[in-house]
């Protein structure tokens, strides 16, 4: 049974310092990053604000979204951002509650093409965005 996958995006404030990472635990690993137990870029640039996150059944699938992320313009981002989470708020505390209950995750948070049921390698590209690799 595959492992599930999380790709997330943190921010240092609104429009500030971005960090995209990939993780199968996310609580956890967030919670490093807030914490400054890893050393590293998002220590060096307070970016601790959970701003995104997208939900994959398979870890090896939310993978290849972050590299994909990765490679995207910078206004991308925003506007992945901007779609699902335009007051840029903090969503670690929602999505600590969510996992830790064991209840899928807030309803507004996960890609919508998970929701309908598609694999996470199909369209996870909004309008206007570059399309994906394979």
């Amino acid at each position: 049974m595959p492992r599930p996958g999380y790709v997330y995006l943190l921010a240092s404030r609104r429009n500030g310092t971005l960090y995209v990472g990939v993780t199968s635990d996310l609580v956890r690993r967030v919670a490093e990053h807030r914490g400054g137990a890893v050393a590293g870029f998002t220590a060096d640039y307070a970016v601790h604000r959970l701003v995104y996150v997208e939900a994959h059944a398979d870890v090896q699938d939310a993978i290849r979204r972050e590299k994909q992320i990765k490679k995207w313009r910078r206004a991308w981002k925003l506007r992945l951002i901007e779609e699902s989470n335009s007051a840029w708020r903090d969503l670690y505390a929602d999505w600590c509650e969510a996992l830790t209950r064991s209840r899928p995750a807030p309803r507004n948070r996960p890609s919508p093409v998970h929701e309908r049921g598609a694999t996470p390698t199909m369209k996870l590209t909004p309008p206007g965005f570059p399309p994906a690799r394979e």
